[in-house]
């Protein structure tokens, strides 16, 4: 049942997405445990780095369209599948020129002619971004200049543009994609409109799908990135390798064949660098790892072309794993310690870990913090069934005891810890026994409740002086007293308790003589006395009885023969009567005086027994 409450535990913390942060990080640990993961073989980033630049020092980039146009010629001559360009051109050096009257010279008017003509060719896919508005307006999207966009073949926005926003977590960590954002657009925008994401655009694209055919996916479902490595992962060659007059000479362009090649930047102030799985540090000091975004692109098309698609653990089968583990650490925990619970609950997290690691691996994602949760829940849960059991019977205890020992005996027995045990269990203990003589004469001249007073107010007097010893009180029968020592705490002095107890027992019964004659004056009342019989030895303890009646006693021949002594007294003419065993475990301070040896009912051998006169202090 705890394994269970501790398996709910669990499973509703990961339906609330109550440690989604503690997962993100194991994730993210993962990955940079991992390195590089898988060696990509569809995409190819030419990146805009600080040479590239550097071989244009007079040109800004918003005047590159004819270089750019002449890296995807290459790119298309080196035989790259599709094209993706990851700047977004918003303005155009003709209309600049146009704007200022700069466009007289014949090149001016022509700059941008080879750009579009190479988007013309349909091999080239360009970049628009959203631009959310705001609660109840409809999105818009930022998208390159109308002249580009017009130089699409067929001027079909669904086959040459993608949306190339990224989709960030609340720590501003990039994940996750989605092949189809969800976009609010007005219905004049709408028609025609992008539908697909920049790299998922890419990938249909290399693999001859119709951008136009309804999506399997619903727009807006989130998948994981299957990054292949750190940044640097997907091979990367210079921007400026491929406007070099031999470039198709190249093994690094002609490794381009078949690729998916993305163009984008990788320079101081680009802006672009993005935070990614990669992006921590397993010493845990502050290190930022950024990626590019048109890395990040790449890494998407990856994952959609390389099968290595990262996948949640089968419900079933976590439920299944996480339950048999938390069985076997509660079942652990609840038969151990609390300091042994707490290095299991510890094996288990490692435990934990050690699955998240390994079946990422596989690209599966476990979530390891939900089964530590677990763990934490059944630890706590065994704690408090511990506590609660330990409160009970601590309250069991005090029940069965309070009024019958001392209230000292009662917390002592309480701070060992001692388990009573169900049944019994055998105890070297020592046995009194004492009842009033003459007691059925007493009654005879005495109402009811004049008999019930009087034994209430001699019980009460005994009473205290047993329990100053750390005696028992075991039961009243009529007028006789049972009690035992070293039980339930097992005193090593039990036997010279048991004679101290006796010894002031006999001074009660003498002051009580008195109380006697005040109290009942008129009556004819014989002189009050008792009588009382020690002995020592083992006898069998516990919760002796039925399953409806129990009762906390002593039983065995231990018991019998100090019944036996007590009802001697009257034979021995001595008011307290000890075995043998009794006086020599009580040691040097009993001053006894007759001595004897009894035969008694039920026992063969004679008992050697003493008057007991006196206890030394």
């Amino acid at each position: 049942m705890l394994a269970a409450l501790a398996l709910v535990v669990a499973e509703a913390a990961g339906h609330f997405g109550v440690l989604r942060g503690l997962e993100n990080n194991y994730s993210d640990l993962w990955h940079r445990l991992s390195g590089v993961r898988y060696q990509p073989a569809h995409t190819a980033f030419v990146v805009v780095d600080e040479t590239s630049l550097s071989r244009y020092p007079d040109d800004p980039l918003v005047f590159w369209p004819p270089l750019f146009a002449r890296a995807a010629a290459t790119a298309r001559e080196a035989g790259a599948t599709v094209i993706g360009i990851d700047f977004l051109f918003s303005i155009t050096p003709e209309n600049w020129f146009n704007k200022y009257g700069l466009a007289r010279n014949e090149a001016l008017q022509q700059y941008d002619l080879g750009f579009r003509q190479e988007l013309n060719k349909g091999k080239i896919v360009l970049v628009s971004s959203i631009l959310r508005g705001e609660a109840g307006k409809p999105d818009n999207l930022l998208l390159a200049h109308p002249d580009y966009l017009l130089s699409l073949p067929n001027m079909d926005l669904q086959t040459g543009v993608g949306l190339a926003d990224l989709d960030f977590d609340a720590d501003g960590t990039v994940r996750q994609f989605a092949r189809a954002p969800v976009l609010s657009l007005a219905k004049d925008v709408a028609t025609g409109a992008p539908r697909f994401s920049f790299p998922a655009l890419l990938a249909l694209r290399a693999q001859g799908g119709n951008p136009a055919a309804p999506s399997a996916l619903p727009a807006g479902t989130r998948e994981t990135i299957s990054f292949t490595g750190p940044p640097g992962t997907i091979p990367r060659i210079p921007f400026h390798k491929l406007l070099d007059k031999d470039a198709l000479n190249d093994p690094a362009v002609k490794a381009l064949r078949g690729k998916i090649v993305i163009i984008g930047a990788d320079y101081f102030g680009s802006n672009d660098l993005h935070t990614t799985p990669y992006g921590g540090s397993l010493t845990g000091r502050a290190r930022i790892v950024g990626m590019p975004g048109a890395e990040i692109h790449a890494n998407i098309v990856e994952t959609l072309l390389s099968g290595n698609t990262t996948r949640p653990a089968p419900h079933s089968a976590r439920v299944i794993v996480n339950a048999l583990l938390l069985l076997l650490a509660v079942g652990v925990m609840l038969r151990t310690s609390p300091w042994i619970g707490v290095t299991v609950a510890a094996v288990g997290t490692l435990i934990a870990l050690a699955i998240g690691y390994g079946t990422f691996q596989q690209f599966v994602l476990y979530p390891a913090a939900h089964l530590q949760l677990g763990l934490i829940a059944g630890f706590l849960l065994v704690l408090g069934l511990r506590l609660t059991r330990e409160e009970r019977d601590k309250a069991r205890i005090r029940n069965m005891f309070e009024g019958y020992v001392s209230d000292d005996v009662v917390e002592m027995l309480l701070a060992s810890g001692q388990k009573l045990e169900v049944g019994g269990q055998s105890m070297n203990i020592s046995v009194l026994f004492s009842d009033i003589r003459g007691f059925t004469t007493i009654t005879e001249q005495l109402t009811t409740t004049e008999t019930v007073e009087f034994l209430n107010v001699y019980f009460e007097r005994v009473i205290n002086v047993i329990k100053a010893e750390g005696g028992r009180i075991d039961k009243f029968i009529g007028d006789a007293v049972m009690a035992e020592f070293g039980v339930p705490y097992p005193f090593e002095d039990h036997a010279l308790r048991a004679l101290r107890a006796a010894s002031g027992m006999r001074a009660v019964a003498e002051d009580f003589k008195g109380w006697m004659r005040t109290r009942f004056p008129d009556k004819k009342l014989p002189e009050f006395d008792v009588g009382i019989g020690i002995h020592s030895g083992n006898a069998v303890v516990g919760n002796l009885g039925s399953a409806k009646r129990m009762e906390y006693t002593a039983i065995g021949n231990t018991v019998n023969v100090a019944s036996r002594l007590e009802s001697e007294t009257k034979t021995l003419s001595c008011v307290i009567v000890a075995s043998a065993e009794t006086v020599r475990l009580a040691g040097s301070k009993v001053v006894t005086g007759r001595h004897d040896e009894l035969k008694v009912k039920g026992r063969v051998e004679p008992i050697e027994v003493y008057e007991i006169l006196e206890i030394k202090a």
